[in-house]
Formats: C-alpha cells, structure tokens, sequence
C-alpha cells in the first residue's frame, strides 16, 4: 500500500514503481475525496501495475477510478459515515455495478478495529471475531444475490492468533471465496514481520490464502520491505522451512503500530512509534499492550482494546487508556506523557499481584 499522499502524483506514482519493482503484484492506494480519486486515473496511466483502490469512506469515489484500476476495496464498518440515512446495501450495489461495468475486481476488506457496528452490538465484548465473521458473511451473501463473484474477502486483526482463528473459521462455512490475508498493525520490524509470520504458516500451509499483504511501520523509502519480507514467508513456507509458533506477545510488552500509509497525517507518527518502542524498553517484562496508530481513520477505534493507545492528528497525539481519552499532547510531549500513564500501569498491576 502506497503511503504518499494520493494526490501528489508524481510522488504516489514513483512508490507504485517501486513497490511494483520489487514484486508486488497488486499495489493498493488510498482514496479519500474526488481529488484523491482524479489523482488515481492519473497515477494509472503512468504504471502497468495492477492498482487496487481502498474507497475509504467514500464509496461514491468507485464511479471514478473503477475504469481505471483491477480492484475496488470498500469496508462494511466504513460504509456507515457518509449518507447515514442510506442502506449500507445501496452503497454496495452502487460499487457492484462500477465494478461489474469496468471489470473490476471487489474486495470485501474487514478489520477488528472498524467492524459494522450492528454486529458488534450482538455480541460480548470480549468476542472480537463473531462480528467480523458475520460481517463477511453477510456480505458475500449479498454480493452473490447481485449474481457479482469476482470477489475476494480479508479479514485481520493485529493478533496473529486471531487471525489465524478468524479466517480458519471463514474459510469452513465460505471456502469457495478467495481470502486476503494479513495482520493489520503488525508494528515496527522485525516484530511486526513475525507477528505476520506466525499467521501465514498456519494458514498459507494448510491451503489457505490466495494474496496477502505484510504491513510495517517503516518511512515511505522503506515500503519495499514489506515485499521482501512477504516473499521470503512464502518461499520459507514452499521449502517447508517453517519456523515455531508461539503466542506472540502473550506474556510481555506488545507494542502495535499501523502501517505507514497515505491515511497518516503527520509523517512524525513512525518516528514516534520507534521512540515508543525505545522509551517502554524498561518495561518489556510486562503484558500490556500498547497501540500506535497513525490517522483519524483507524486511530480512535483500534486504539480501544490497547491498555494504552496513541493516535496521531496532524499536530498533536491522543493519549487512550481503552476507551478512555486521557488527552491530546504536543509530539514533543507525548512520550513523558505516555511513560507517566505506562509507570501507572504497572504500579497499579504489581500491587493487586
């Protein structure tokens, strides 16, 4: 996924390039207003890659670019924010019938952190995957009643086991449906390259899987890395060299961060999640997990399961504590003020111990 701003095209168009040179076979970027979606037709018209679109919370933008890319992705949990009053099923005939006019294909693209809201409400709090699955369920169900089937679906979250878990369930009810796999916020490597691992061997090995998508919090210079370290699974998965399993994070500090992408706002958020990644050293004996996440978009939602939570706006950063805002401090700031909150914690833990 490019993480430039989609409409500077020539530098979207260079990433695309160079994604596509070091194998990426599908090259997805994002669109978040008409500006982004005109930039698309451009940027396509400079590369032979195949571009998938992510339309964000825009499924109107799919009449733009449909015409001139081979994937369209949309998320059930995103297709609530705009025209509230419209059924999320108008919203999604609308982009079945872009996509069947241009020879697109779809993307069903699920995440833990912006789940379809109705769903989650049916369920404990503590069951993260049923909602994710009736979701796609119900999707693929309506996709297929408009007689659409050139269709694949993902579903991800940051813990590899439950991704394991979530797509090993899918896959028993819908193994006729192409599944892309990844785990979102994988973080900084190389952790965030074996938290991916841990999920493709167990599922890439019992046949399950036909993309995937390995997603680091890397600079924009680095995004090829994600590539190489996607290949070298598969080719490691091919020669049988498949690695121990264990339950990542279970016991000691996990720290998540989202890809660096074109929905981040201020370049200064990777920096900041190595500085976080630095600055809680100490504190790596410990099982809190802390999220950092990079945009508006994802931010606010998938920071609430995190023990502690960081998502960045433009000039400033969100301090969480689950659900809870406990404020929102200068870059220059929130480091003290996020080891002040992680001192607490632990304090807090080691006496009720």
């Amino acid at each position: 996924m490019t993480a430039t701003s989609t409409r500077d095209v020539a530098a979207t168009s260079a990433q695309v390039r160079d994604l596509h040179d070091a194998g990426a076979d599908v090259v997805r970027i994002a669109v978040d207003s008409t500006a982004d979606a005109e930039a698309v037709v451009d940027i396509a018209s400079e590369t032979d890659a195949n571009l998938a679109v992510d339309l964000q919370e825009n499924y109107r933008l799919s009449e733009i670019v449909a015409p001139h890319v081979a994937k369209l992705r949309y998320n059930p949990g995103h297709l609530y924010h705009h025209e509230r009053e419209k059924p999320w099923q108008e919203k999604v005939r609308g982009i079945v019938e872009q996509a069947a006019n241009h020879d697109c294909a779809i993307r069903v693209g699920i995440n833990c952190g912006s789940v379809d809201p109705d769903k989650i409400e049916r369920y404990s709090r503590d069951d993260s995957i049923s909602p994710m699955l009736d979701s796609a369920w119900e999707h693929c169900e309506f996709l297929d009643s408009l007689d659409f089937t050139n269709y694949c679906v993902s579903l991800k979250d940051s813990d590899p086991q439950k991704v394991i878990e979530v797509n090993r369930r899918f896959a028993e009810r819908r193994p006729d449906v192409p599944l892309h796999l990844g785990v979102t916020e994988a973080g900084l490597p190389p952790d965030g390259v074996i938290k991916t691992r841990i999920a493709f061997e167990q599922l890439v090995s019992q046949g399950l899987g036909d993309t995937i998508r390995v997603s680091l919090t890397v600079p924009n210079d680095r995004k090829s890395e994600e590539i190489v370290a996607g290949r070298q699974i598969l080719a490691d998965i091919a020669a049988g060299r498949v690695r121990t399993v264990v339950d990542f994070g279970l016991d000691t500090l996990n720290i998540i961060s989202c890809p660096s992408c074109s929905r981040v706002e201020n370049e200064a958020f990777v920096e900041l999640a190595e500085q976080v990644r630095e600055m809680t050293e100490y504190a790596r004996e410990h099982a809190l997990t802390i999220a950092v996440m990079g945009c508006r978009v994802n931010g606010p939602g998938e920071t609430d399961d995190a023990d502690l939570g960081l998502w960045c706006a433009p000039n400033f950063v969100n301090l969480k504590q689950g659900e809870k805002t406990l404020g929102a401090f200068p870059y220059d700031e929130i480091l003290d003020k996020l080891k002040q909150e992680l001192d607490r914690l632990i304090a807090e833990r080691s006496a009720v111990s």
